[in-house]
């Protein structure tokens, strides 16, 4: 086993299988990756919301690699364990124009900065967030020729945003290509299941992983072993729960996100916009029931923790 490492500078902003491997590696190395952020260095701490107005999006979501693992076929799957998550002091959520589950209520950039230790997150003035650390995009090169956008998941992986891709889980990625091609990136201090303003905590960390492989488990999706230290499901103070109904999910969805952006603003003073970001950093979005035709449930849970004595 050896260790390898792979400097910012190594990075694409496309899914492409004729890209040069940027590293490659045995089975069972390790390789510590340095990410940049989201934003390719464009959203700095001393940012505005025209900053983030101006984004060049051809830049949007940087990922390292690819990283091409010897002996890796199309059938056999790469063996991703994230050993380290190494956080930073600063990120950034942002509301992006045209973006994020309700776009159509949020036509302006909106832009927050958060500073963060190990011991949690200052997003808003006496609300704070606990930091988890996790890799937004990870996945292989698909089997389709030319340039594929980074932005959309893929079966292959890449922008899944599950905030449980953390340290200590274990990730399988179906190899598509010769070498399977791993790319990460997008990584996140904190997020709410759904992301649901189109962005978490977006932050530059230092990642560890050993990449292995197994010949001939052919996958149809990636499949994740989640550690017991790290649960995603909602926090066991209790929460505050605002639900969707209806025959479409992705519209109850953003009923359940409404009411919840509703009863932030008026139980705790918060502005829409402060109020839709905190919900894609700490709300996180469940699908309660989807077997009682013709309506859908969609539930939003807000941990109680986030407000202890700051209810008016």
């Amino acid at each position: 086993m050896k260790q390898h490492t792979l400097h910012a500078d190594r990075h694409h902003f496309h899914w492409d299988n004729q890209l040069p491997a940027a590293l490659e590696l045995e089975p069972g190395d390790e390789v510590e990756l340095a990410i940049i952020d989201a934003s390719d260095g464009q959203i700095r701490r001393d940012s505005s919301a025209a900053d983030l107005g101006r984004l060049d999006f051809s830049r949007v979501n940087p990922v390292s690699g690819p990283i091409t693992v010897r002996g890796a076929e199309p059938g056999d799957a790469l063996v991703v364990d994230i050993l380290e998550l190494e956080l930073g002091e600063w990120g950034w959520t942002g509301i992006i124009p045209g973006f994020g589950l309700l776009a159509s209520d949020f036509p302006d950039a909106f832009l927050l900065i958060s500073r963060y230790d190990a011991s949690g997150i200052e997003f808003l003035p006496g609300v704070r967030v606990p930091t988890r650390p996790f890799i937004g995009t990870i996945g292989v090169a698909p089997a389709a020729p030319g340039q594929h956008s980074v932005i959309p998941p893929r079966r292959v992986g890449g922008n899944l945003d599950c905030r449980d891709m953390l340290r200590g889980t274990r990730a399988y990625f179906p190899v598509e290509v010769s070498g399977g091609k791993l790319s990460v990136g997008d990584t996140h201090a904190a997020q709410g299941d759904g992301e649901v303003c189109g962005t978490a905590i977006e932050t530059a960390l230092r990642v560890r992983l050993r990449v292995g492989l197994e010949k001939q488990r052919p996958l149809r999706y990636p499949q994740l072993e989640v550690p017991e230290v790290a649960p995603s499901g909602p926090a066991p103070c209790g929460s505050f729960v605002t639900l969707g109904i209806g025959p479409d999910l992705l519209v109850a969805a953003r009923d359940a996100i409404r009411e919840m952006i509703d009863h932030l603003m008026k139980e705790y003073g918060l502005s829409a916009e402060q109020s839709y970001c905190l919900c894609s950093v700490a709300v996180h979005l469940r699908l309660s029931e989807v077997v009682d035709a013709p309506n859908w449930v969609v539930s939003a849970y807000l941990p109680n923790w986030l407000f202890p004595r700051r209810k008016r």
